[in-house]
């Protein structure tokens, strides 16, 4: 039987298969060979047990993409989740998530929530800091419902990994997005006795049937360090109309004369915000510790 892994809590799989949901394990192959299977992957397994529908995964079909953070398979897109304010948007670690995401081949979609408290002004300035950078931008209220249309339409088709800082309000997006998600959740929460549904996990919702969200955990920090310094620029899109006319060969558009990225910086084709937040991912990755 085939199925696709909707949930993974401490060693159990549950499987989303045509006769329902199925826990599952995962067989001693997977860990000796150093392969761990993550939510949205589609898989094979062995029932053991129809009435208690459960069952060990037997084999890992071919995967479209698996992402290290947060740790999904076979998805098209990422939903990034910020609050407008309240609190106020960490752009560093925003950027952050967009550079893990341009790495993992993944597009981004920046979604600003809470709009309905913070000036027009704001918003046209976040806009203004992510027009350039390949992504497209959204902003929404979860307390009014304000903006939700847009989000179902780049959603429709999809399967769209959800993610961002706690306290922005992705919980009541999500829950908005998808009004069965408590129920869907729950039935899995009852099955396996551990409570009241909480976001600690990755799992993955069912909008409707060609439409798919990955919920994932809440996240406070995200590191840079599996890449190279010279990598980063690779990572921010609004640099490549320039980068062929620097002065240098591998320009890194840090310090070096001539550098065209710079040029369009102090033209204000570039945002600021964002060039700052390279210069500190460059550094951090130029004075990591090597082992």
């Amino acid at each position: 039987m085939q199925g696709k892994i909707i949930r993974g809590i401490a060693g159990f799989y549950y499987v989303q298969t045509e006769s329902g949901v199925y826990e599952c394990r995962a067989k001693g192959i997977f860990r000796r060979d150093g392969i761990k299977p993550l939510v949205g992957d589609n898989v094979e397994l062995n029932v053991l047990d129809e009435t208690e529908h459960t069952g060990n995964i037997e084999k890992l079909l071919p995967r479209r993409n698996a992402l290290i953070r947060p740790a999904v398979a076979n998805i098209d897109q990422a939903l990034v989740i910020f609050a407008a304010a309240k609190p106020k948007p960490n752009l560093n670690l925003l950027d952050r998530f967009l550079v893990a995401m341009e790495k993992q081949s993944v597009k981004s979609v920046i979604c600003f929530n809470k709009q309905d408290i913070v000036e027009k002004e704001a918003c046209e300035r976040l806009r203004e800091i992510y027009e350039n950078c390949g992504c497209r931008v959204l902003f929404v209220s979860a307390l009014t419902q304000e903006g939700l249309s847009g989000v179902r339409a780049i959603l429709k088709g999809k399967t769209t990994a959800v993610a961002g800082p706690s306290g922005v309000g992705k919980s009541s997006l999500v829950n908005l997005l998808v009004p069965h998600a408590q129920m869907q959740t729950g039935a899995i929460s009852e099955k396996i006795d551990r409570g009241k549904h909480t976001t600690r996990h990755s799992e993955i919702l069912a909008v409707d049937n060609d439409t798919f969200l990955c919920d994932t955990p809440g996240f406070s920090s995200l590191s840079v360090w599996d890449m190279e310094k010279e990598e980063l620029k690779e990572y921010f899109p609004e640099f490549a109309p320039w980068q062929g006319d620097c002065r240098f060969l591998g320009c890194t558009h840090t310090h070096e004369p001539g550098c065209a990225v710079k040029a369009a910086l102090a033209e204000g084709k570039i945002s600021r915000q964002r060039y700052e937040n390279y210069l500190e991912m460059y550094d951090e990755l130029k004075n990591k510790r090597k082992y």
